[in-house]
């Protein structure tokens, strides 16, 4: 068993880790992932004890545990067919051991022999342009706050430009994150998005920023409308900045679900999308949604929220949330 035995070893040496940083980021997904882990791998364990041998009816109830986890349909039904065909192939009949094939098959998802990378694209030739795009309502301009947070306490020269110019507070809203976060600020209400945009990043060109943040409006009743802004802001971002923008970051806010995949199909087919940021993490038990974006739409997800706080928006890594998600599990088969 290639990858359980691998995690085990990556789970004693995260446990292990004397450096702060590093356990600071595991009590964080550790924390973070609870609800879900209780849900799910809780149940896991009692479908283990109540099958001791693989049968139709383990697989059933498998299913609907791995739907329930909202890892989504389309890909419960792969991950069932994948599971069906490893037990065949390797004569599985002990669930405990197939416990550590469904931990395998999971991690197989989300990597699924490619390198989706979760890090940032920075541009070594001038600022690094982000895009921040979504629906209201998800915590697009908090997520923002956040990451004008980390970049700044990274030593970074952020800016946040307020590109949803119509939407009421949503300018002073961002101004106040400027505030909070030592950045600097560009926007103006009710006027054309693009054109704040193009004068936000002229300013952004004569402070020598190193990172501009970009809020956009989140309206997705009108898809047409909504690509032909993102479009013409795109348009004006490259005409400024060659390659730029270097990132758009789809934010999604995970408790709502199948609802989230929706968002990320809808916004693929509008712009492109380089990574997925997906808030209220914490809050939720249906943490399977990470595997089900990566497998409905291929996008990496680059962030997750994983609290309130302004420290709680962490660069999403596989292995942390692996060892988030079935830390017990593994621990009990040490």
């Amino acid at each position: 068993m290639g990858l359980f035995n691998k995690f085990k070893n990556i789970f004693k040496k995260k446990e292990e880790t004397t450096e702060i940083i590093e356990q600071e980021e595991i009590k964080a997904y550790d924390k973070g992932l609870e609800k879900t882990r209780k849900e799910f791998v809780n149940e896991l364990s009692i479908l283990g004890h109540k099958y001791t041998k693989v049968s139709e009816e383990y697989f059933e109830e498998l299913e609907n545990l791995l739907i329930m986890a909202d890892i989504g349909v389309k890909t419960v039904m792969k991950f069932m067919n994948d599971i069906r065909n490893r037990v065949k192939k390797e004569n599985i009949s002990d669930t405990s051991y197939l416990q550590e094939v469904i931990v395998d098959e999971l991690f197989i998802i989300y990597v699924n022999g490619e390198s989706l990378s979760d890090k940032i694209n920075i541009n070594n030739d001038g600022p690094t342009v982000i895009l921040m795009v979504g629906v209201n309502g998800v915590g697009k301009t908090t997520t923002i706050g956040k990451l004008a947070h980390k970049y700044t306490k990274e030593g970074k020269k952020v800016m946040l430009i307020a590109g949803d110019t119509f939407r009421a507070g949503a300018v002073p809203q961002l101004e106040e994150w400027a505030h909070k976060t030592n950045s600097i600020f560009y926007g103006k209400e009710n006027t054309d998005p693009a054109g704040v945009i193009y004068d936000g990043l002229l300013k952004a060109k004569e402070e020598n920023v190193d990172i501009v943040l970009v809020d956009t409006a989140g309206r997705l009743q009108n898809k047409t409308n909504l690509m032909k802004e993102l479009e013409k802001i795109n348009k004006v971002i490259g005409t400024h900045i060659p390659n730029a923008p270097h990132e758009t970051l789809l934010v999604i806010d995970a408790s709502t679900g199948q609802n989230g995949i929706l968002q990320a199909e809808a916004f693929k087919e509008i712009t492109n999308i380089t990574g997925i940021v997906l808030t209220k993490l914490d809050g939720t038990a249906k943490g399977g949604i990470v595997l089900a974006i990566k497998e409905s739409v291929n996008i990496p997800v680059k962030f997750i929220g994983l609290g309130e706080g302004m420290e709680d928006l962490k660069t999403f890594d596989i292995e942390n949330y692996i060892y988030g998600l079935f830390k017990d599990m593994i621990n009990d088969g040490k």
